[in-house]
């Protein structure tokens, strides 16, 4: 299997880098990045798969970028303005970064030649709170000054799934919507409502989805985090 992480060099990114690295369905691994994609730390297995490919413009890729990505059999998304950069960046930014982006992204890679006829398998990580209705419960979005960005990321969300919906079978899409993401040595705020996932639960959770095929097309943090623990403590 041929996997794109999108945001490879990130703090999500890493982690899945370094557990696709031990996953021996995944044989080729390319991470999309603006700056090199290292090998994680603690990476002890076949690093020779992994080929960081930098990206200097996320709305249009070049032709060499391109030819890196042909027979690729699933993408996981990572790339967002996440909310603590917010204040830092400008509102026409954060809406390409967060939704444009991860469109280009699905749109490109369902063009591009690809061996065989099984699905392009792709996977956007949203967020817990972001609605794809105005209807739906949007108060602690309400309250933390978010209602904007909470909407641009359902948004985003409704339209790679529609992606998928009208490809005729040639992609499937799912959406991830963790809450605050957990790892060793970092503090997180207490938000009421707002469920934690840990670093390792995800990434196990999204790398099995696109090894093993989408149970459903959104996946809640519980469910990332049962499907996570799971994958892991079958490696032991």
């Amino acid at each position: 299997m041929k996997l794109v992480i999108g945001g490879s060099s990130g703090f999500v990114g890493t982690e899945l880098v370094r557990q696709a690295l031990s996953n021996p369905t995944i044989t080729s691994i390319i991470g999309i990045s603006r700056r090199e994609t290292p090998v994680p730390p603690g990476a002890t297995d076949d690093c020779g798969k992994l080929k960081s490919v930098i990206c200097d413009n996320f709305d249009s890729y070049s032709d060499s970028l391109k030819k890196e990505l042909e027979d690729t059999d699933a993408c996981i998304w990572t790339i967002a303005v996440t909310p603590s950069k917010l204040n830092s960046s400008p509102w026409e930014e954060t809406c390409k970064v967060s939704r444009d982006y991860a469109l280009t992204a699905i749109q490109t890679l369902a063009g591009l030649h690809r061996k065989h006829d099984a699905p392009l398998r792709f996977v956007y990580i949203s967020g817990h709170f972001a609605p794809r209705k105005r209807t739906d419960d949007m108060k602690v979005l309400d309250e933390h000054g978010m209602m904007a960005y909470g909407l641009l990321r359902g948004e985003a969300e409704s339209r790679v799934l529609e992606f998928a919906e009208k490809s005729n079978g040639k992609v499937q899409s799912q959406v991830a919507k963790p809450g605050l993401i957990a790892a060793p040595g970092r503090v997180l705020p207490t938000i009421p409502g707002l469920p934690q996932i840990e670093l390792s639960d995800i990434a196990a959770a999204l790398l099995d989805q696109v090894v093993n095929g989408f149970g459903k097309d959104t996946l809640s943090n519980d469910e990332m985090t049962e499907i996570g623990q799971k994958m892991l403590a079958g490696q032991h």
